[in-house]
């Protein structure tokens, strides 16, 4: 092992220089000496020494000694060892702490303590970012909830004008199946489109309608029954009514709640039998096997084909032979078919097929003997109106209720107890059903409270039904074009 070197001077001067010159005591921050020191002093040797690049590590070095911290006199930092030859000093020093002014020795523990200071910093921190994280969180919720009540209360005019919404029409290809529509003398294009929508053969009430305006088409509408299919696009369809090969040679269509009266012009129209003709045929209900002075509600309601030799009677004698097929499905007994088709023509023409047995069950509460609350009134309108010599057609306000109510004919419920002399209308076979088996319900009383949807309020008390009337009454002074009487 090689022998360090001696150094050239006494080891005890070291110890008495590093003394030498320490500061004195004061409350005074001690001024920085920038002179430049004396060549061949410690001083120049040190600051050469850390000016220097790095030396090696393996490079022998001198022991030097340091006094204890508690040689130290009381108010002085802890000397700093000056770089001797042959000490490694690193090539970037670290930077000299400001000279401590105190009088303590825990003063030489501030640089240890001010780490433990920034903790509270640190956590006030971390604090402030909760709560801008809070924030944020409050403001993208309060965003979101905006967004989901905007979409829910004005999603529908939001898609439609953005064009987000559902299609109203099919899309090419989708044509599946067979449909009929029935295009009667004078229909334009919006019942026409209401037709097709119904039947099955476009997507929505209207888009047939829409694209005749769009489009600026004036397609010319003939009478007939016509032969389509289902899920077909506006265009196809308009396509396929213009076509004469898809309108039904010999074909009609008898509408559910028609007439006597509306069906004979529907069969004139349609197969081309004249009127005079058809006249005659139903002139006497008897030679039809039916005991009544008048064949309406005995015209069942559907869609037939003739051949072209057929005569007026045999149109009539069919329709009337349908009429007992679904009696007979309906379980009615031979004898009351006039009872069940009168009460089928009421409900027929006074509810939605879904409150169809509902509304039975108010003509049969109001019927039963034991009834103090109408007295055996039914009070339908469709009875008076039909008495009274109306088609049924047109709203409510269209005809003069007071005078109606009050006619003197055998139809009108509102005079007369129980129920009309005949049938009102030519009833589905769904009404058929619904007059032979009603629900079971309290129910003396129901009005529509909507128009526009058809929702029907029934009641079993007076007082019901007024709060029900209150409703239909502030409906239609909400909707003053909405029919109200």
């Amino acid at each position: 092992m090689p022998e360090r070197e001696t150094p050239d001077h006494d080891p005890n001067s070291l110890s008495d220089d590093l003394f030498a010159n320490l500061p004195e005591p004061s409350h005074q921050v001690p001024s920085v000496d920038s002179t430049p020191p004396p060549p061949g002093t410690r001083r120049a040797r040190r600051e050469a020494a850390a000016a220097s690049p790095r030396q090696n590590t393996d490079a022998p070095t001198t022991p030097v000694s340091v006094p204890m911290a508690d040689e130290l006199p009381i108010g002085q930092g802890a000397p700093v060892a000056p770089a001797a030859e042959g000490i490694a000093v690193s090539a970037t020093p670290e930077p000299t702490p400001a000279p401590i002014v105190g009088s303590s020795l825990d003063d030489l523990f501030v640089a240890e303590t001010s780490h433990e200071d920034r903790a509270p910093r640190k956590k006030k921190r971390r604090v402030g970012c909760f709560v801008t994280l809070g924030i944020l969180l409050v403001l993208i919720g309060g965003a979101v909830y905006g967004g989901i009540w905007v979409m829910n209360t004005y999603g529908d005019q939001i898609d439609e004008l953005m064009g987000w919404g559902e299609p109203t029409d099919y899309e090419p290809g989708q044509a599946t199946g067979e449909a009929t529509i029935t295009i009667r003398e004078g229909d334009t294009g919006s019942p026409v489109s209401t037709a097709l929508y119904e039947a099955g053969v476009t997507k929505t009430d209207r888009v047939f309608y829409n694209y005749l305006v769009s489009e600026n088409i004036e397609a010319p509408f003939y009478p007939g029954v016509y032969n389509l299919q289902k899920q077909m696009t506006a265009a196809a369809a308009l396509e396929a009514l213009s076509d004469p090969a898809n309108r039904m040679e010999n074909t009609v269509s008898i509408a559910e709640g028609g007439t006597v009266s509306s069906a004979l012009n529907a069969i004139s129209e349609s197969i081309g039998i004249p009127s005079a003709d058809l006249d005659a045929a139903v002139a006497d209900p008897r030679a039809y096997g039916v005991d009544t002075d008048r064949l309406d509600g005995w015209l069942f309601p559907a869609v037939y084909t003739f051949d072209p030799e057929v005569t007026a009677s045999e149109v009539i004698q069919r329709m009337v032979d349908r009429t007992r097929e679904a009696l007979s499905a309906a379980g009615v007994q031979a004898g009351d078919e006039n009872r069940i088709l009168t009460i089928a023509s009421i409900v027929q023409r006074e509810g939605h097929t879904a409150d169809f047995d509902k509304v039975s069950r108010v003509i049969a509460n109001r019927l039963d003997p034991s009834n103090d609350q109408t007295h055996g009134l039914l009070q339908m309108d469709s009875t008076a109106q039909f008495g009274y010599g109306l088609t049924h057609e047109g709203p409510v306000a269209s005809w003069p209720w007071d005078e109606v109510v009050g006619d003197e004919n055998p139809w009108n419920t509102y005079v007369h107890a129980g129920l009309p002399v005949s049938p009102i209308s030519n009833p589905s076979e769904a009404a058929i059903q619904a007059a032979q088996s009603p629900a079971d319900g309290p129910w003396f009383y129901f009005v529509t409270v909507n128009l526009d949807t058809g929702e029907t309020v029934f009641s079993a008390t007076y007082a019901e039904q007024q709060a029900a009337e209150a409703q239909y009454r502030k409906w239609c002074e909400e909707n003053p074009d909405g029919g109200c009487y």
